[in-house]
């Protein structure tokens, strides 16, 4: 046997915890791809579910490789997938989403076309706890991702979204480099891609590869105020920027191009820290007007007086009433009037969003 015979291609981690409604669907996708099972190795970790996650999981072996652990959360789950994973790529799921059949075959040929490549990513679908598609995100065209400027990070900044768990595939003989994932983190993705992109870039593929499912237990789901989730949020970012920069800096990349690539992470802390901590007028004033010169590239001028308006408003309220006011405009969609007095051009015109009210595909469910 050869040694290609005797590694596979791609080891797939699919994290998983009380997902017992979800994951046939996540592990089906896996096992229906087009791309040889031979060359593919299925690694569960089953992150002390308490639900019937461990009877479902049982009913796929020996497909899979199942480990069961104690809980403690989604990095060292991933920790325990990596260590046993003996695939030239990495590719990861969450138990809770589902792929396209031809994900993986598109990736490996991705990583097979630019040997040097680390990581590779891709549009999805969102759907909900029901499989219905929301919304359709992707950029325009294949784009490549690195940190060797301020402007290529930059660039990147915005593309990040289509590295997220479910989405990313890392090249094995970088993960020791990007390894140990702090224990303060919540989650992993963010902190193993951008180091990825550092060591050698990352190529966002087009095609909607993946349904990124938003349910109940989601962190991103549900009420914007969920103080809970906002509070997850604020810890996830706080320990992202501490340990982050001083890795990428390690990895040889200016300290002009960190900041470029996580600005907008630092205004996100710094928002959130408001709503949650409370703060000065003034210091809302600052991150919203930060926000403003990140989100945008160019506006009307009937829009730049909009925008003066709301930060005289967060210059005369507390920042918890301006972020209540801030709320309620998103859940009534308000800037639906916005529009009749001008829009602005948002700084990343090649991610696109669009809504959809669709049933996914069968073949891919």
């Amino acid at each position: 046997m050869t040694q290609r015979q005797s590694r596979p291609r791609v080891s797939v981690i699919v994290n998983t915890y009380n997902h017992d409604r979800f994951v046939i669907q996540a592990l089906r996708s896996v096992a229906e791809q087009d791309f040889p099972a031979c060359e593919t190795e299925i690694i569960v970790v089953d992150d002390g579910s308490t639900d019937a996650t461990s009877q479902v999981l049982n009913e796929f072996l020996p497909l899979i490789r199942y480990i069961r652990k104690e809980n403690g959360g989604q990095v060292s789950a991933f920790n325990a997938g990596i260590g046993v994973a003996r695939g030239e790529i990495l590719a990861f799921l969450d138990g809770d989403d589902w792929w396209s059949t031809n994900k993986l075959s598109r990736v490996v040929a991705a990583f097979d076309a630019n040997p040097n490549l680390a990581a590779v990513g891709h549009g999805y679908y969102e759907v909900t706890e029901n499989g219905a598609i929301t919304a359709t995100i992707s950029p325009e065209m294949t784009c490549h991702l690195n940190l060797e400027s301020s402007s290529d990070a930059r660039r990147s900044a915005p593309f990040r979204i289509f590295l997220g768990t479910s989405r990313l595939a890392v090249r094995a003989s970088v993960m020791p480099q990007v390894l140990p994932v702090p224990t303060d983190l919540p989650f992993f993705d963010n902190f193993v891609f951008t180091q990825a992109i550092a060591i050698g870039g990352a190529e966002i593929l087009p095609e909607h590869l993946c349904y990124y499912r938003i349910h109940s237990s989601s962190m991103y789901a549900g009420d914007v105020t969920d103080r809970k989730r906002l509070w997850t949020r604020y810890d996830l970012l706080c320990a992202l920027l501490e340990h982050l920069p001083r890795r990428l800096l390690r990895l040889g990349v200016p300290e002009d191009a960190i900041f470029a690539l996580l600005e907008s992470d630092f205004v996100d802390r710094d928002r959130l820290k408001l709503i949650l901590k409370g703060g000065t007028p003034l210091e809302t004033f600052r991150v919203e007007r930060a926000d403003f010169q990140i989100s945008y590239s160019e506006s009307t001028l009937a829009y730049r007086c909009f925008k003066a308006l709301g930060l005289l408003m967060a210059l005369s309220m507390p920042p918890g009433v301006f972020y209540k006011m801030r709320d309620c405009y998103a859940r009534y969609n308000l800037k639906r009037f916005r529009r009749w007095i001008g829009e602005a051009s948002p700084s990343s015109p090649l991610v696109t969003r669009r809504s959809a009210k669709t049933k996914a595909d069968p073949a891919d469910a």
